[in-house]
């Protein structure tokens, strides 16, 4: 190795070893080492309900030994439809025991989304709480998919007395009534044995771990092949990146979605490895949030630019005190200058950012916390990671500093693949690179930065949102004749989504009519913020296909 070959070295942060062993172990590893490292350290606070590392690991064995009686077995795919709370981390750990494979589903998801991801990716049993509004969905995909299982979880169990008694009383509504059947088991029923779980053997560089749907670097959501190897790594490389967290001391704040990659490693898997106590909120809440830092005390407090920009720009922030977080990394979406500097002086916390995508698992590059912490730049790879900038034409050729090419990444935790995807696979997975489809430059010194994207994906409040996705549920309008959707520049959201549409000859339709036709066919978070009906044709490249490209450029010199 040399400092020409890898130009990060020589700015490399004294307290990590860039070139440091890696362990290749499975996932549910990490916590069977923390309950016996710390087992009666606080390990999860709910709303004021409290385990420790000993309790979570205890219903995980015991989750796990209850789902293995069901007969459930390696390879086989268990859907998680959970909001933030202690059943997540206990079932994603239950299931990788038992050898199958976890799938994360998003709960915002409309049906139509749920559908084509419980048919892809071959889910047969899903995991989900009695709140109305998870059930009454996961209701409907026991009986119009290959669905056999639901499993459902107590809410109310999972609260501290007397919210348990409360909930009932004063959102009783929110409670599903749910109808009894053989293809409907309990948590609380299967958590009822002695904990023994049947050993598995796992092949870490081999078995999926996590199922993990990502659009890639093409607009289709697709499966991404998380082995345990790949997770293990990445849960190891963050944190060897956080030298300065306390294991079994320090307190992380959950207030990002478990099932996004990203919070399934920078919070979930990064707190049980330093024995962290996770302080979750179901979904993000600003008031509460701030509540909770509050009173709480965090100290570590990943998100992304579309929260800590809301807790700068909120009248109510200056009634709480913020000063217990030290450390954030921001990622998901380009952090603001602006947003990171006013976020720092208010809190007195480093805020970094980082770097990565679902295929990666996902952290790439990080800012250092120690050492140089560059606004606008995405920072220095994480140990054991190679970033190369390659040439975009022969995709080939390393670029020389300070010229622009595609970001390609080599490491410990790059996906093995798209699930049945052969074809996409080797798109983007060629000579043990990952293409990433986003265009960078690298200096000097080592330092990333993301200067333009060759994929359409829409990154907004942190969310990935596929222009295709949403064109497909639009076209699902009669009155449509044309559409165009992309994503432009929002200072608070980072992007948003907009539709460009042309209506059939002799139809009408309002922005409100179209959101509305659209509410039970996409997620809230892909639902055009604003939307243009045009009279003429939309515009087309010359072969006749709708070019998103010129559309956006018309916008942007119209606002320029």
């Amino acid at each position: 190795m040399s400092n020409s070959t890898y130009p990060w070295l020589q700015v490399y942060p004294d307290d990590i070893d860039w070139d440091m062993a890696i362990p290749e172990k499975p996932v549910f590893d990490i916590l069977d080492e923390t309950a016996v490292k710390y087992a009666d350290r606080p390990a999860f606070d709910f709303l004021g309900k409290k385990y420790n590392w000993v309790e979570i690991s205890n219903l995980a064995n015991r989750f796990a030994s209850g789902l293995q009686s069901m007969g459930v077995k390696k390879g086989d795919k268990i859907g998680l439809f959970l909001p933030n709370s202690p059943y997540f981390l206990i079932c994603y750990y239950a299931i990788l025991k038992t050898g199958a494979t976890v799938v994360n589903f998003n709960p915002l998801y409309a049906e139509r989304e749920l559908s084509n991801q419980i048919e892809d990716s071959e889910t047969d049993i899903m995991i989900t709480t009695d709140l109305d509004m998870l059930y009454e969905k996961m209701h409907k995909m026991l009986h119009g998919t290959r669905l056999e299982k639901l499993i459902m979880c107590r809410f109310t169990d999972i609260l501290p007395f007397p919210k348990n008694i409360l909930f009932k009383l004063v959102k009783g509504k929110e409670l599903a009534k749910v109808t009894e059947t053989k293809r409907i088991s309990w948590f609380h029923d299967l958590i009822e044995n002695d904990g023994k779980v049947t050993a598995v053997d796992i092949n870490v560089a081999e078995d999926i771990a996590v199922l993990q749907y990502t659009g890639g670097t093409t607009g289709v959501p697709k499966g991404a092949m998380l082995t345990h190897k790949n997770i293990y790594a990445n849960t190891v490389q963050s944190l060897a990146w956080f030298s300065g967290v306390q294991y079994g001391e320090q307190k992380m704040l959950g207030v990002l979605p478990f099932f996004h990659v990203f919070a399934m490693i920078a919070v979930m898997n990064l707190s049980v490895m330093a024995a962290l106590e996770i302080i979750a909120l179901p979904r993000f809440d600003l008031e509460d949030t701030l509540k909770i830092i509050h009173k709480k005390k965090p100290h570590v407090f990943p998100a992304v630019p579309a929260i800590y920009s809301a807790i700068n720009n909120s009248p109510k922030t200056k009634k709480y005190n913020l000063s217990s977080i030290a450390f954030c990394i921001s990622g998901g979406a380009p952090l603001p200058v602006e947003v990171k500097k006013t976020f720092e002086n208010m809190t007195g916390c480093v805020v970094v950012e980082g770097y990565g995508l679902t295929e990666s698992s996902p952290v790439a590059c990080v800012n250092p916390i120690n050492g140089e912490n560059i606004a606008g730049s995405i920072g220095l790879p994480v140990p054991g990671t190679i970033i190369e900038i390659i040439d975009v034409e022969d995709k080939k050729t390393p670029m020389p500093i300070g010229e622009r090419g595609e970001l390609c990444i080599r490491g410990p935790q790059v996906m093995k693949g798209y699930w049945k995807k052969p074809e996409e696979t080797a798109d983007v997975l060629k000579d043990g690179r990952l293409y990433t489809g986003d265009i960078a430059i690298m200096d000097e010194r080592g330092y990333v930065y993301i200067v333009d994207r060759l994929k359409d994906m829409i990154i907004t409040n942190g969310y990935n949102v596929y222009p295709r996705n949403v064109e497909e549920a639009i076209y699902l309008h009669p009155n449509v004749e044309e559409c165009i959707v992309a994503g432009l520049p929002d200072k608070r959201r980072g992007e948003i989504v907009k539709a460009w549409i042309k209506l059939k000859k002799g139809r009408d339709m309002t922005a409100e009519d179209l959101k509305e036709f659209l509410g039970d066919k996409i997620s809230p978070m892909e639902i055009p913020k604003r939307i243009e009906f045009r009279d003429e044709d939309l515009p087309k490249t010359m072969i006749g296909k709708l070019s998103r490209k010129d559309i956006v450029e018309q916008e942007l010199n119209k606002n320029a």
